[in-house]
């Protein structure tokens, strides 16, 4: 029998996550704090270490900027790390956007509404399309397209410096996963959900699937907000490759048949 820390072990340490980086980047705009200062586009750990979004950044090129060393080598330790860990990561455990889209699955589950909608009208490659519109846009205007619209910076920046638009822009995609799309926003439209999923191709942390241990109750692709990443499911023992995979561990949390676990890629085939 699993039990409450069990099915809920992970998600505690997603908002941890989450819920923490706010109180540093807050903290260091009210009290001046150094351990975490900027925002998510842009960032200093400890004073020292430069963070920079690589998906701003390209932006930024495509946009006809001159980008700064410092801001290049913060683009290359963001991007080593989620080559490593797993792009979408950042989705699932760094995303404040996050928090707001996984309550409105909550409460779209509990309302019943999946029963009544199961048929998604949207293709999930249309964030791709987004993402190769807003570097065109960023490339036409000359300015970083997405990030001056971003739902995603409107939230950050609204928590940290005074909330703005911040609430209008979580309300819409509340509200639009809820009574529209089902994981709308972080599954079908936000581009830099596709720009994290292209950088987690090649990531080593996995879920890895059990076959020998699987009932196919099917809760995890009930649970699951890319469940197309598990079609592996009461087929075959494989680990989940797919970049679209955030890594949140809800599939896990809720298997009862511990037929889901995380695991380390094998780089050489045998």
């Amino acid at each position: 029998m699993r039990n409450l820390w069990d099915n809920y072990r992970y998600l505690f340490f997603r908002r941890f996550t989450q819920i923490g980086l706010l109180v540093l980047y807050f903290g260091a705009n009210a009290w001046g704090w150094t351990i975490l200062m900027g925002n998510l586009s842009s960032s200093l750990f400890l004073d020292v270490v430069p963070l920079s979004d690589p998906y701003a950044v390209l932006q930024m090129l495509f946009a006809g900027a001159t980008i700064a060393t410092d801001i290049l080598i913060g683009v290359l330790i963001v991007t080593i790390f989620y080559l490593l860990i797993g792009g979408r990561v950042f989705c699932s455990w760094v995303c404040p956007v996050n928090i707001v889209t996984d309550a409105a699955a909550l409460l779209r589950r509990e309302l019943g509404i999946d029963a009544i909608s199961k048929r998604q009208p949207a293709s999930r490659d249309m964030r791709y399309w987004v993402l190769a519109l807003s570097l065109i846009i960023s490339a036409m205007m000359g300015v970083t397209a997405f990030e001056f619209i971003s739902p995603i910076s409107m939230l950050h920046r609204g928590i940290i410096f005074g909330l703005g638009f911040g609430w209008a822009a979580m309300l819409i995609i509340f509200l639009f996963d809820l009574f529209v799309l089902k994981n709308g926003w972080c599954g079908y439209v936000c581009p830099l959900g596709g720009f994290y999923s292209l950088v987690g191709k090649i990531s080593l942390i996995r879920v890895q699937h059990t076959a020998e241990n699987c009932t196919a109750c099917m809760k995890c692709k009930t649970i699951c907000p890319e469940h197309q990443v598990l079609h592996m499911i009461d087929k075959e023992s494989l680990p989940v490759l797919s970049g679209e995979c955030t890594n949140c561990a809800r599939c896990i949390e809720v298997c009862d048949d511990d037929a889901l676990s995380f695991s380390i890629r094998k780089l050489a085939k045998k």
